[in-house]
């Protein structure tokens, strides 16, 4: 069974604003609840081809993986998938402005567990709509706790 999880949420601040912060996977430990550390593989700044490694904690196991971004359309869509371990996946990010100031930001998890995660298939989805929807709505209260641009 393949897994694919879309989350999205709106944030009080402009695409510009939210694209910089999010897409930078530095910045990754801060609004992943999951992501314990991120490390870039490659050098900034961000590019197809770019590569980094995160440490996550899920559903009670410590995972290590490497992304790599496949697709990169700045201030429109992020995408990067990793083959490492039982569940290679592919995240994307997307934004878009929703008003003035307001950036409607999707979040997307698929993948094609194998192993015993395929058997889970139906918990790690479920699971991970809950995460994506934690970590989206701590993305906003990051972003939006910062202020205006430039402040």
């Amino acid at each position: 069974m393949d897994v694919d999880v879309r989350t999205d949420i709106v944030i009080d601040r402009p695409v510009a604003d939210v694209w910089a912060y999010a897409s930078d996977p530095s910045n990754a430990p801060t609004w992943y609840a999951n992501i314990r550390s991120a490390r870039w593989r490659t050098a900034p700044p961000l590019a197809t081809g770019s590569q980094f490694d995160f440490v996550a904690a899920f559903l009670g196991r410590q995972l290590a993986y490497t992304y790599e971004v496949v697709e990169l359309l700045p201030q429109q869509r992020l995408r990067m998938r990793t083959s490492d371990g039982p569940f290679p996946m592919e995240t994307q990010y997307e934004w878009e402005p929703e008003g003035p100031g307001r950036t409607r930001m999707t979040l997307r998890n698929r993948g094609r567990p194998s192993g015993f995660a395929s058997i889970a298939a139906p918990v790690l989805t479920q699971a991970m709509r809950r995460a994506n929807r934690d970590d989206l709505a701590r993305l906003k209260a990051v972003l939006e706790a910062a202020g205006p641009s430039g402040s």
